[in-house]
């Protein structure tokens, strides 16, 4: 296994320059995670590191420790087995979201992506909202993103569920497959040509599992099937991992997602709600909200059948989570500052008092 293989070119290899000649050094790619312990691509093969507490120490926040995807700085002293992670290289691309529950703080999902596979069931869990919101964040991440609508063979409307995803997602290919009759799978292919990486994400059941079996030639990885009263999926992968497939290309599988919660997705918004922004152009009111302002050009057009009721709905919906996260956002800025003043204050004291003995 050879590094431009993974992914690696001279960008990356200007950003290792500082390290580049240092002795026990070298690059590598992160594919696994398990909290302080990562497994790491390296030149010639793999190895297992820590996280070292410099690189914890300088983190800001958890999302500037290493992710899947990312490329790392990795020193290793001779006759150990293990290395640690002496620094992260910059990021080009990320998948991230808000963490699930009431904590407010970004979790990296995969790093340096070159393509996100949107990952949907045409069964009774389809859902054009769930697509909107995976849109919102694929187009923030920086990769580009493309729809795989599976499982064609439960659905009673292709075409027009097809067609309902096709409106939304606007220039974002769309592809119909099913990986679990073995067809399709060549329209991933073509996106995953050696040393790209790509990353599935969707609900738990979708199949995105079946799809890397089909891709890898084999069923090493588990699935499971979903209930059949509600077509929940079941979770059947744990934990993210980055593989390589025969053709080159590289891919993240990760688990159902139960919350996709948003992080910053501001610029991504127009991109995904284009038709709204441009009905938006010919309200009177500059700052209009489309909510109850007079001569507003979007209600006009729900009303009038030129712009579908739950699309504005699912903006307006997406206008308060974001002015929520950005009051969390703007909180935990707050305390997080307050700590570290306290901090720095607490040293300065210390550092006056050693001088005055």
């Amino acid at each position: 296994m050879h590094l431009r293989d993974l992914g690696w070119d001279d960008g990356f290899a200007h950003q290792f320059e500082p390290w580049a000649g240092k002795p026990h050094v070298q690059p590598g790619r992160v594919f696994i995670v398990f909290n302080d312990i990562c497994r790491v691509y390296v030149e010639g093969g793999e190895i297992e590191v820590v996280i070292s507490g410099r690189v914890k120490h300088r983190a800001a926040s958890r999302s500037e420790l290493p992710a899947i995807g990312d490329w790392v700085v990795i020193r290793q002293q001779p006759g150990e087995t293990r290395g640690a992670i002496a620094a992260v290289l910059q990021r080009r691309t990320r998948f991230s979201r808000k963490v699930a529950g009431e904590v407010t703080a970004e979790q990296i999902v995969a790093a340096n992506l070159n393509v996100i596979f949107i990952v949907m069931g045409l069964d009774p869990d389809f859902s054009l909202r769930r697509v909107e919101r995976y849109l919102l964040l694929a187009r923030d991440s920086g990769a580009a993103p493309v729809v795989l609508l599976t499982k064609p063979d439960l659905s009673g409307d292709v075409a027009g569920q097809v067609a309902a995803v096709t409106a939304l997602a606007g220039d974002t290919p769309v592809h119909v497959l099913s990986p679990k009759f073995n067809e399709g799978l060549e329209q991933v292919d073509h996106y995953l040509t050696p040393g790209r990486t790509g990353a599935l994400l969707g609900s738990s059941g979708v199949g995105k599992t079946t799809i890397i079996n089909r891709l890898l030639g084999n069923e090493t990885r588990r699935t499971k099937d979903v209930r059949g009263t509600d077509s929940t999926g079941r979770h059947a992968t744990t934990n993210r991992e980055l593989v390589v497939l025969p053709n080159g290309g590289l891919l993240i599988d990760t688990p159902g997602m139960r919350e996709l919660q948003l992080w910053d997705v501001g610029d991504a918004v127009r991109g995904t709600f284009d038709d709204v922004a441009r009905l938006a152009a010919g309200c009177h009111f500059t700052d209009c909200r489309h909510r109850d302002e007079p001569r507003c050009a979007v209600k006009a057009a729900v009303e009038a059948g030129a712009l579908a009721a739950d699309r504005l709905e699912s903006y307006l919906k997406l206008q308060d989570e974001l002015a929520y996260l950005a009051r969390q956002q703007d909180q935990r800025a707050e305390i997080d500052a307050k700590r570290q003043m306290k901090t720095l204050t607490k040293a300065a004291r210390a550092h006056i008092k050693s001088k005055r003995l």
